[in-house]
């Protein structure tokens, strides 16, 4: 009997290792993927399949898509001299939702964490830092999360970029200290990317 139930308990380990799922929520999730199988689990396996086989992270910006070069990247109409400088992909898409950035982005792939040992040349700041040079950048935007690191990386940042010829701002306070771009409405981002303010 347990020799039967090995592989469904190693894809309930699996799936409880994915952020917002602990050891009951995957459970659950599984019994109901092998309940609907027909409609739920053959689509998902072969979506995760090609996913696994044709993601990519843009080489620019860090976002995650198909192509070595986002279409934001890509797209002329981005090129408005803003770069967003975001935490990780989940808060880009969270500005994209929101529909009120027109520029482009670039996901750090984290934050400063001297409890986490993450330093500066774990991040993509020297990345960005080339950016500005190559792609005439006016303004950097740094939305951060209003936590002790986002706010230690975002004065990092703001120190590495002074004397550059270009503006460094901040989202308006009224994203919440300790929230995150991905946990908030549409509306609260929209009105702290319009309050922004210098850094």
């Amino acid at each position: 009997m347990a020799e039967d139930r090995e592989q469904i308990e190693a894809l309930i380990e699996l799936m409880a290792r994915l952020p917002g799922l602990g050891p009951r929520s995957a459970r659950r999730a599984v019994l109901h993927l092998i309940k609907k199988r027909g409609a739920l689990m053959g689509p998902l396996a072969e979506t995760m399949a090609a996913v696994a086989a044709n993601a990519r992270e843009c080489l620019t910006c860090g976002n995650v898509g198909t192509e070595t070069t986002c279409e934001i990247c890509r797209s002329v109409k981005r090129a408005t001299g803003e770069i967003c400088v975001v935490e990780d992909v989940a808060d880009l898409w969270a500005m994209e939702r929101a529909a009120v950035f027109r520029g482009r982005y670039h996901v750090l792939g984290g934050t400063l964490s001297a409890l986490d040992a993450v330093g500066p040349e774990d991040l993509r700041i020297p990345k960005l830092e080339q950016r500005i040079e190559d792609e005439g950048v006016t303004e950097v935007i740094l939305a951060l999360a209003a936590t002790v690191d986002g706010q230690t990386t975002a004065h990092y940042i703001a120190d590495r970029l002074e004397g550059r010829g270009v503006s460094v701002t901040s989202l308006a306070q009224g994203v919440p200290v300790g929230g995150e771009l991905d946990y908030l409405d549409d509306g609260t981002i929209g009105a702290a990317l319009r309050a922004r303010r210098a850094f």
